[in-house]
């Protein structure tokens, strides 16, 4: 088979995160055999970030054009202004993502009719890649379905949307595909009865589902267990689709389902994801960027009155944690706010040597860029900000283990009826600096309670750089949008290091058919 290039369909792409990690993927000559000639995705932020990333992939060869770019992420130039300079790059960005949002379900016949068209003028190899949204599949979204009046997973669309991910399947007969989805896709039920079993035999056979004659059947693997009969792919347990992601040099508890289809007439089978030697902590990944303070949401916002409020929470901190730690532990421990800290830095200096291990540190880095991009801080209450310092100072003196609600003091325990019965034990969570992180999720996007930032002095969550590192995008990645929408992008997404890792098993299959 040839595999001088391979066509990508990218279904629910979101910002872009699985097609990111599959399209860096090279051969040993350097080229890159996966080229993306369709990606779909609805939420209009989302796809203008998926827009901009196309653009990206298609100029970054140029020095000239790369320096546009860095002038359009630090805001010197319009976007406008970047594309009109270079047409025929930002012509095929924009058919790339199809103009304008779309929605698989809704705007079939254009989606469908431009698959056929690609589909129709290529010879080489197909991929199609992609999930359908989660909220329906995760236990957060059952959680709040299981609250609204009358709700019936039966007649919820979301739980169907797999379907058209087999329809294009049917459509494009892809030599391989992937499909990525939520841990809790496991365990989803319908009238009773475990969706996935079912959903494994639709993916075996889609065309008998779609009804569409001449689709050839798959056989379906999991990237992390080999199978017992690999011509024959059967697991006994539906969680060997389950990739932990930071047992795979991502740091963060990412547990995602992806599995992989390998058209029947193809007889190679795809080997699993390495394992990485090491877990890579927060603190190695974050530590480079530049510290912040956080903003006040119900106050005057400004550095003095944040550092007056730090200092004066500093010394309270210090009487609330004697009670239970030495003079000598509390001594290590620097409360005081660093001078001088503003809610949003630009300048990264690369001259500053980053903890990140290789090859994350490669993959990263844009040492060309010497800006960050999406880097700005959250408002807060002021009460909030003392919690956040309690919470980063709790797991630099516990070995980080973030504080549960009974370990907070009374006088910083909010006001919530559920503080104490256990309900919500975590909901202050510090992502402590010797650990991997928690789930990096959209929830990320309402308060930030879950990302308490570990240094205790800057008092905050996370930003939506610091989000997307754990997630490994590459700090050249620009997330368009509010703030609001990117920390949302930001927490849907795939880690495209991940991808990539996925990319080359895709790769190494399509080179044993040849």
């Amino acid at each position: 088979m040839d595999t001088g290039e391979v066509l990508v369909i990218d279904l629910f792409a979101g910002p872009g995160g699985l097609g990111e990690g599959i399209s860096s993927c090279k051969h040993d000559n350097g080229s890159s055999p996966f080229q993306i000639a369709i990606s779909v995705e609805k939420e209009p932020s989302a796809h203008k970030t998926l827009t901009t990333r196309s653009f990206f992939r298609k100029i970054k060869d140029n020095p000239i054009a790369r320096e546009d770019y860095y002038s359009y992420v630090q805001g010197k130039l319009k976007r406008d202004t970047l594309f009109s300079k270079y047409p025929e790059q930002s012509k095929a960005a924009q058919e790339e993502t199809l103009k304008e949002p779309k929605a698989l379900g809704e705007d079939n016949k254009l989606i469908h009719k431009r698959i056929r068209e690609l589909i129709s003028n290529h010879r080489g190899p197909k991929v199609v890649i992609g999930g359908p949204p989660c909220q329906a599949y995760s236990l957060a979204g059952r959680s709040r379905n299981s609250g609204i009046k009358n709700y019936k997973a039966e007649k919820d669309n979301r739980n169907f949307l797999y379907m058209e991910y087999l329809k294009v399947i049917s459509l494009a007969q892809p030599d391989i595909f992937i499909m990525e989805n939520v841990r809790g896709i496991l365990s989803a039920r319908i009238n009773g009865k475990v969706m996935f079993p079912q959903i494994l035999k639709d993916l075996r056979k889609p065309g008998r589902v779609t009804k569409i004659k001449n689709v050839p059947g798959y056989r379906i693997y999991s990237l992390v267990v080999d199978a017992v009969n690999p011509k024959n792919p059967q697991y006994k347990n539906s969680a060997d689709f389950l990739i932990r992601s930071e047992l795979y040099g991502i740091p963060q508890a990412r547990h995602r389902v992806i599995l992989v289809g390998v058209r029947e007439d193809n007889n190679s089978v795809p080997g699993t994801i390495k394992q990485a030697e090491e877990t890579i902590t927060v603190e190695s990944i974050l530590s480079d960027l530049p510290p912040l303070r956080s903003g006040f949401s119900k106050q005057e916002d400004s550095t003095i009155n944040w550092t007056n409020t730090v200092k004066k929470h500093a010394k309270k901190l210090k009487r609330i944690l004697n009670v239970n730690y030495t003079k000598e532990q509390l001594d290590k421990l620097n409360l005081q706010p660093v001078a001088g800290l503003t809610r949003k830095s630009t300048q990264h200096d690369l001259q500053q040597e980053a903890q990140i291990p290789y090859p994350l540190k490669e993959w990263l880095l844009d040492h060309d860029l010497n800006y960050v991009c999406n880097h700005e801080t959250r408002g807060h209450m002021e009460a909030d900000l003392l919690r956040y310092a309690f919470c980063s100072a709790y797991a630099l003196l516990n070995n980080g283990v973030s504080p549960k609600s009974r370990d907070f003091p009374e006088e910083l325990a909010p006001a919530h009826k559920n503080w104490k019965t256990g309900t919500h034990a975590d909901r202050f969570r510090v992502q402590a600096a010797n650990k991997y992180a928690t789930t990096v999720t959209s929830h990320i996007s309402k308060d930030g309670h879950y990302f308490v930032h570990y240094d205790p002095k800057q008092c905050r969550s996370l930003t939506v750089r610091e989000a997307a590192r754990l997630q490994t995008f590459p700090d050249n990645y620009f997330f368009e949008g509010t703030r609001t929408q990117q920390y949302v992008q930001v927490g849907n997404a795939v880690p495209p290091y991940l991808a990539h890792s996925i990319g080359r098993i895709v790769l190494d299959l399509l080179n044993q058919a040849k």
